[in-house]
């Protein structure tokens, strides 16, 4: 175990931090931010579409979150219905332009291929999937109509994809729906929290229009459960609600010196990118740490070095079998020039002057029981930045009225049937902020549109009775 004096020693040699901004030349931001995976051209999406065997009981679709129906859509390329590709996604995920941006393929869709098995090599679905949204959906007109009105009016809680989903299902089916959003922009995590580099700022917005076009959603943003609106005030002046709230509160590291300046939230930094007019204003340490082992520690690890970071380490107190990032996550931050370190936990943060200088940690290891265990065996790392990124949590208290409880939770979030019926009449939930969510968009697109199936049913149900 390193002592106490050789740490301090080593924290003499520290320079002033260096942060600073405009640490490329203006061209290098545009190319480290443009799509990271180049889109198929007319001839790449023919010859992969034409390798398909468009199989009778596909196992893509039952690997599938929403259940596209995987062969159908991909035999429409073939034939060059590039518009009818595009809408057989569409029926079942109305998001599935950016879900071909930031779907886990392969860990889902692909890996069930039959040509994976076969040769190794699937079908790449995800970019079909994207070929067939960029350049089958109608520029001017929506592909779904409403049905006539039903005079029934619903809220949806949360903008992203659970609720725009829930939102565009119901419209489709003609209630009127109002969209309370507590952001300035609709699309969570899309316009928010994604590297900019899979779902670019400006696609998000587009997408976000595209499904608007359906009529029948009134957009309130800047609308806070809780603060301007509660749940009590929805159930009275509507039939339905859905709660499509994600996860808005942020793990802590637990740890001295995480209030130092420098340490700072991954999701927040990387809403800032996202906004950002200009990304050569953003501050950017030349040392950085990570911590945390999931797709918004890869995203902020490989951004801030395309930003011009010059260290960047990654640090998860596992092993890299454990990380919930994919293997393909994983290796493309490594391409990226991210070193990935595992097995350590942070102890402590070390600071001068106010400021983060150093974060130390602790190896780990399982004992004899499986248990994570410090090893007792320390090391240092030099950061003129923290990130933490050890995970998001469900906050519960805007769900509460005058100090009440309004709703069953299970395990820290929401407590939802499969079509997302929560313990309290009229209120429907889906996506991250329900217990067992997979956390990921195509999953909570899948919630939204089933609980607004569920909600359209119910509906119809009590009008006949």
């Amino acid at each position: 175990m390193a002592s106490d004096t050789n740490l301090k020693s080593a924290s003499a040699t520290f320079a002033e931090p260096d942060i600073r901004s405009g640490r490329l030349a203006a061209t290098d931001y545009a190319a480290g931010f443009s799509a990271a995976v180049p889109s198929l051209d007319q001839q790449a999406a023919l010859i992969e579409s034409n390798r398909c065997y468009y199989c009778y009981d596909a196992p893509c679709i039952e690997a599938c979150p929403t259940g596209i129906d995987i062969p159908g859509f991909i035999r429409k390329i073939a034939t060059g219905n590039t518009a009818g590709a595009a809408l057989r996604i569409y029926e079942q995920n109305i998001f599935g332009g950016s879900c071909a941006r930031v779907c886990p393929t392969e860990i889902l869709c692909e890996r069930s291929c039959v040509r994976m098995a076969e040769e190794g090599k699937p079908i790449p679905i995800g970019l079909l999937q994207r070929y067939a949204t960029d350049h089958g959906t109608p520029a001017n007109q929506h592909p779904f109509a409403r049905a006539a009105s039903t005079g029934k009016r619903i809220a949806v809680v949360g903008g992203g994809p659970a609720g725009l989903a829930c939102a565009h299902r119901l419209a489709m089916q003609g209630h009127d729906v109002t969209v309370f959003e507590a952001r300035e922009k609709l699309g969570g995590l899309n316009s928010y929290g994604v590297a900019e580099y899979k779902v670019p700022h400006g696609y998000a917005s587009h997408e976000i229009e595209f499904i608007l076009g359906i009529g029948g959603i009134t957009v309130r943003t800047g609308m806070s459960l809780g603060r301007d609106i509660t749940l009590s005030g929805l159930r009275r002046d509507f039939e339905a609600v859905f709660l499509g709230l994600g996860l808005s509160g942020v793990k802590a590291l637990d740890c001295a010196g995480e209030q130092l300046s420098g340490v700072m939230n991954a999701v927040d930094y990387i809403a800032e990118l996202r906004q950002a007019k200009d990304l050569a204003k953003l501050p950017v340490g030349r040392r950085v740490v990570v911590i945390g082992g999931g797709n918004t520690a890869i995203d902020m690890a490989v951004q801030i070095k395309r930003l011009g970071a010059e260290e960047v380490t990654l640090v998860y107190r596992r092993g890299a079998e454990s990380m919930s990032a994919t293997e393909h996550e994983q290796a493309f931050a490594k391409e990226n020039g991210v070193v990935i370190r595992h097995w350590a936990q942070p102890l402590r943060l070390e600071g001068e002057a106010g400021h983060v200088r150093r974060a130390v940690f602790q190896h780990t290891m399982l004992d004899q029981d499986g248990r994570l265990v410090g090893s007792g065996e320390q090391f240092a790392l030099e950061a003129d930045m923290v990130f933490k990124a050890i995970g998001q949590v469900f906050v519960a208290d805007p769900l509460r009225d005058d100090g009440r409880d309004l709703l069953v939770l299970k395990q820290g979030r929401i407590a939802a049937d499969a079509e997302g019926r929560t313990s309290l009449d009229k209120v429907w939930a889906g996506g991250d902020c329900v217990t067992g969510g997979q956390d990921l968009t195509v999953a909570a697109v899948q919630a939204g549109k089933l609980a607004a199936d569920a909600i359209h049913r119910t509906l119809v149900q009590r009008a006949a009775a």
